[in-house]
Parts: C-alpha cells; structure tokens; sequence
C-alpha cells in the first residue's frame, strides 16, 4: 500500500455513483445551488467567515426545531463527541460505556479523549442492549454513550435510569437521529448532550465537515462555547487553553437553507419510503426486518434489513444497479485499532451475528416507488433462484 492508496475515498465514491440506485444523492439535492450562493455572496461581502452571524442564527434555529436550550456549532460530529468529552474532564483513567455496532469516531473520540472504551452488545435493533449495562460498570466508569442506530433512539428512560442510579453522564452520539422523537419527546431532554454530523451523507448535510452539539445544561454549553475557540472568552482573553473547532460560517449558512427548506421533507420522504420497502419485503423467510414501534420516531438515517446469504445478494444487487452497502462487515471491538482492548471473537455474539447479515438498501428523499419497486423484485428473485 503507498501513502496515495490510504486515501480511498475517491475511488470509492467514483465507483459507486455510476449505479443506477445510489446511496448518493448530492447532485440532486443540491441542484439549486445558486440559492445558496446568493446566501454565500452576503457572507463573502460582509467578510463575515468566522463564528460569524449565519452560525449563530444556525444555532437558534437548532434550538428552535430540536427543543433545546443551547446549540453549538462545531466543526465536525467527531469533535461534537471529543469536545463534549473533555468538557465533562472525562480522560485517562475514566471508562466509558458504548457498542461495538458503530462508526469508528464514536469510539475513537473515547480513545482520543485519553479514557478507556467499554463495550455493551446490542440488540436486534442494532442499538445498544440496555439491560447490560449495569454489569459493564466500574468504579472507573464515568458516562454511557448510547448511539441512535440509523436514526433509531434508544431505550432513554432505562439508559437515563441507570445513568441516574450510578452519577453518570449520558453523552448520546445522535450523528443519525435529526428530528428523531422518543415517545413524542426531543432526544436531548433525556441526558446531558446530544451530538450531531452533518457531514455530506447525513440527513442534515452540508458541503463538507461539520457537527454541533444539543445541550439544556447552561454550565456545560459555557464550557464548550470555549473550548471549540481556543477557550477565548473575547479576542484578547483566554480562559484555558482549547482546541479550534469552529463551525464554518459558509457552512452554516447552507444548513441554515437545508433546515428552512428541505429538512422536513426529507425526514417525511425517507420514513415513507422505508416503511413501504417494509411492506414490500415482508413475508419472505430469507428477511428480516425490525418491528416499528410508532411510538418512537426514526428517521432511518439508514434502511437495514437482516439476510441469508448476505454478500453474494450484495453483489447481486450491484450488479444489477443497485447501490447495496454493508455498514458495517466488521464490529469495532475486532478492529486493529482496537487490539489494546483485548476483546475476542465471541465476545459480542449479537454485534458479530449482524455484521455479518446486515444490508443497506437506499431509502433518501430522490428514491421514487419504481426504485422501491425493483429493488423489492431483484431482491424477491434472489432468493426464488436459490
């Protein structure tokens, strides 16, 4: 491998947009471009770049849509995760509870935070198992960071009971969940931060990194104001010395546009069509898919459903146009980076079980029902020929 080969991603991506069905919709949902342009102009006149006036009206419509009382732009959902870390000062010595089902950054932010990840198994739901919790604690634990799988909140009356029960914060990685509700409420009444991606695949997405943070306890949205500035109190005074994770102010400025007209839309088209894929793929023993609780608002940030013969229907899929994706083929806990931990094979028997038959089907607001309908048929005819 040369030092180029590390950078995958182009030829990734490449590769994937020329399918038919794609998981990729950038092109479309950014047709209208020259809006935003006009919106970027103002900026670019005002030489407002910085922490400017579009990051804090972003902030003010984040707390206006997703019932909280501070919101803080920051540049990415991985630094959402760190920062939020090190404001809580949970470092070296600490552990924190989390899954091994999830993006690398959720526990990479543990790690980089200098504490020590812990991992819970999952549930069929892909979120982590509630009810095993309590046994993972320590003297040493000091949060649990549940994460909302594909938009999927997880069981927070029981996580913030047990939070309660052992003085420990609950940091949920909600990088999926915009807009989510759990029975009727905002995600971030329940625990001590709600952090966000808005990285260019996300629901909320922008033209590049960026993240922001959801808090309702004013101590602690003090300390991350700071800390994503250099802990500058103004331009002349600094508090403590931080780090620069500042939301970009073009950034903000078109996600301040995607939240006034397109956000509700796409949270309305991706549970349309994910629950009529449900409906399309149901009655068929080679599928599994999870039972929808109507009480719990998930916004399927991604469609997974459970197969036989998972890679080869991948494969099948692709072939026939359609951009199946696994996320993920390998559970963190067995990662090379996470070696140092000592965790084995086995360890997390339901985590393993899904990496291994869970699939990705397309589910954004440009999926129309012909493509539900095919990708229903290819699906159906995969296993008619098995």
């Amino acid at each position: 491998m040369t030092i180029r080969d590390i950078n995958y991603l182009p030829k990734q991506y490449q590769k994937a947009q020329k399918l038919k069905i794609n998981h990729s919709y950038l092109t479309e949902q950014f047709s209208d471009y020259s809006k935003i342009f006009k919106e970027i102009e103002k900026i670019v006149r005002k030489g407002d770049y910085t922490l400017g006036g579009e990051v804090n009206k972003f902030e003010k419509n984040l707390q206006h849509r997703m019932g909280a009382k501070h919101a803080i732009g920051v540049g990415n959902g991985t630094d959402a995760l760190y920062l939020t870390l090190k404001a809580l000062n949970i470092g070296k010595g600490d552990e924190v509870i989390t899954t091994p089902f999830t993006f690398i950054a959720t526990v990479a932010s543990i790690a980089t935070a200098g504490a020590t990840p812990v991992f819970v198994d999952v549930k069929e739901d892909y979120n982590i198992d509630e009810d095993k919790i309590e046994s993972a604690i320590t003297k040493k634990t000091k949060a649990i960071m549940p994460v909302h799988w594909a938009g999927l909140p997880c069981e927070l009356k029981k996580i913030r009971k047990i939070a309660n029960k052992n003085n420990l914060k609950i940091i949920q990685d909600s990088c999926h969940a915009i807009d989510s509700k759990y029975y009727g409420r905002n995600i971030v009444e329940y625990g001590d931060v709600c952090t966000f991606s808005m990285h260019p695949l996300k629901n909320l997405n922008i033209w590049g990194d960026g993240g922001f943070i959801l808090t309702q306890k004013s101590y602690l949205a003090k300390k991350l104001y700071l800390i994503r500035n250099h802990g500058l109190r103004n331009r002349n005074n600094c508090e403590v010395f931080a780090y620069n994770s500042r939301l970009d102010t073009i950034q903000a400025a078109v996600a301040n546009y995607k939240i006034k007209n397109k956000l509700t839309n796409i949270t309305k088209k991706r549970i349309k069509n994910a629950l009529r894929l449900d409906h399309l793929l149901s009655n068929n023993k080679n599928i599994k898919i999870l039972k929808r609780n109507k009480s719990i608002k998930t916004v399927f940030h991604l469609y997974q459903i459970n197969v036989k013969k998972r890679n080869k229907l991948l494969k099948y899929l692709i072939s026939k146009n359609i951009d199946a994706k696994v996320h993920y083929p390998k559970p963190i806990h067995l990662q090379k980076a996470a070696r140092h931990l000592r965790y084995q094979i086995g360890d997390f028997p339901v985590a393993e079980r899904l990496a291994k038959t869970t699939l990705s089907l397309p589910v954004h607001e440009f999926i129309k029902e012909k493509d539900l309908l095919l990708m229903s048929t290819y699906i159906k005819k995969f296993y008619l020929k098995k």
